[in-house]
């Protein structure tokens, strides 16, 4: 299929640094959940909140899908 009006499911700079960083929060907050370690697992929800905060500020500074400063890999 070759649908030039794809979304591009994410595969941006912006969506990979969010993700990224989401996907260490809840690693972090996971390990410190079984080991009872509270704050531990309320510092990983603020970074979880700070990696989704962060993808929506670089989508918005151009890094997103549609944006300008994003460069899509030709598919073949």
């Amino acid at each position: 299929m070759n649908d030039h009006s794809e979304p591009g499911h994410g595969h941006s700079p912006a969506a990979w640094i969010a993700v990224t960083i989401m996907l260490v929060g809840f690693t972090i907050g996971t390990i410190a959940f079984f080991f009872e370690i509270a704050w531990v697992v309320w510092a990983s929800a603020g970074l979880v909140l700070f990696g989704w905060i962060l993808g929506g500020v670089l989508a918005k500074m151009g890094y997103g899908v549609k944006g300008p400063r994003y460069m899509s890999k030709a598919r073949t």
